[in-house]
C-alpha cells in the first residue's frame, strides 16, 4: 500500500542484504532498481558511507533525480577548506595505529600543511625510519622506507613535522605499570601506548598556533586511562582554536566524547573517518560521483 502524507517507511539495515556490498555491478544495479521503485528522488546523506562503492550509495543516486542532504553539503564544504583554501598557519595532527591508512593523506596534504604533528601507534614507524630504538612497540616494517621519503618531502617543502621527544611506554598492553622515557630510547622490553607530557605540551603549543587544524586518530591507547593524556592534551588545545578545528570522525570523535568534551567544543566534528580521509587523499568518492 502506498505511503500515506506525513509517513515514513523505514527499511532493515541494507547492508544484511549481500547484494549491498557485492562486487558484482550487477548485483547492486539489480539491488538498487528493486530500491528504486520504492521512491521518485533520492537523497543522499550518509556520509559515513560516501567511499563505498555500495547498490545504496552508488547505483541507487544514479537511477532517480538527486541530490545531496544537508550532512554531505556540511562535510564537504569543510573538507574543501581543509583541501583548497584553509587559512594559515595550516596544522595536521596523525594518530591511530597504522601508518599505512595515513600515509596517502600525509602525501597528499604535504604541499599543503605549514605544521605536521604525528603521535598514535603510528609515530613508532616514523621513530624506527630515524633509526631510532622502538622497543616492542608496533611497527611496521614495510612502510620505513615511504616514511623515510616523506620525511625528506616534508624537509624540502619547509613543513615543520612535530614527533614525540618523551612516550609513555608499559611491558605489556594493559592499563598497568606506566614509565615515562625518551622517545630516543625506549628499552627492548617495553612499549609505547601514549606521548609523554613534553611533546603533548609541544603539540599543543604547535595547535595553538594555527588558525586551521584537522586532527584525526588518538594520540595514545585513551581507553587504557594511563594511557589517555596525550589525546586528551591535544583535544584541548583543538578546543581553543580560534579558527576553524575539525575533528576527523571514526576512533577521534569516540575520543573527544569518551574523554568528557562535547561536540560543540570543535569547529566541527565530522561523521566520517574513512570517508574524510579519502576525501583528503584526493580520492574520487563514489557516494559524491553518484550526486554530481
Amino acid at each position: 500500500t502506498a505511503l500515506k502524507s506525513g509517513e515514513v517507511l523505514l527499511l532493515e539495515n541494507i547492508r544484511f542484504n549481500a547484494s549491498e556490498t557485492s562486487k558484482d555491478d550487477g548485483e547492486r544495479l539489480a539491488l538498487a532498481k528493486e530500491l528504486a521503485k520504492l521512491g521518485d528522488l533520492y537523497v543522499g546523506d550518509g556520509f559515513g558511507a560516501v567511499h563505498r562503492k555500495h547498490a545504496s550509495v552508488f547505483e541507487l543516486a544514479q537511477l532517480l533525480p538527486h541530490a545531496a542532504g544537508k550532512l554531505i553539503a556540511a562535510e564537504v564544504a569543510v573538507l574543501e577548506k581543509l583541501t583548497q583554501s584553509p587559512e594559515r598557519p595550516y596544522g595536521v595532527v596523525l594518530g591511530g595505529a597504522k601508518v599505512s591508512d595515513k600515509i596517502g593523506v600525509i602525501s597528499n596534504l604535504l604541499d599543503k600543511v605549514n605544521i605536521l604533528a604525528i603521535g598514535g601507534g603510528m609515530l613508532f614507524t616514523f621513530l624506527a625510519a630515524q633509526g631510532k630504538e622502538i622497543g616492542k612497540s608496533l611497527f611496521e616494517a614495510e612502510s620505513v622506507e615511504l616514511v623515510k621519503q616523506l620525511l625528506d618531502r616534508a624537509e624540502k617543502l619547509g613543513v615543520r613535522v612535530l614527533l614525540p621527544s618523551d612516550i609513555w611506554v608499559a611491558p605489556a598492553f594493559a592499563n598497568d605499570s606506566p614509565s615515562l622515557v625518551s622517545a630516543d630510547q625506549i628499552p627492548s622490553n617495553q612499549m609505547g601506548l601514549d606521548i609523554g607530557p613534553e611533546s603533548a605540551r609541544a603539540f599543543a603549543s604547535a595547535i595553538n598556533e594555527c588558525a586551521t587544524v584537522f586532527w584525526n586518530g588518538p594520540m595514545g591507547v585513551f581507553e587504557f586511562p594511563n594511557f589517555a593524556s596525550g589525546t586528551k592534551i591535544v583535544a584541548q588545545a583543538l578546543s581553543e582554536v580560534s579558527g576553524l578545528s575539525v575533528v576527523g570522525g571514526g576512533d577521534s570523535a569516540a575520543a573527544v566524547r569518551a574523554l568528557g568534551f562535547s561536540d560543540s567544543d570543535f569547529g566541527y566534528i565530522s561523521t566520517g573517518g574513512g570517508a574524510s580521509l579519502e576525501y583528503l587523499e584526493g580520492k574520487e568518492l563514489p557516494g559524491l560521483i553518484a550526486l554530481r
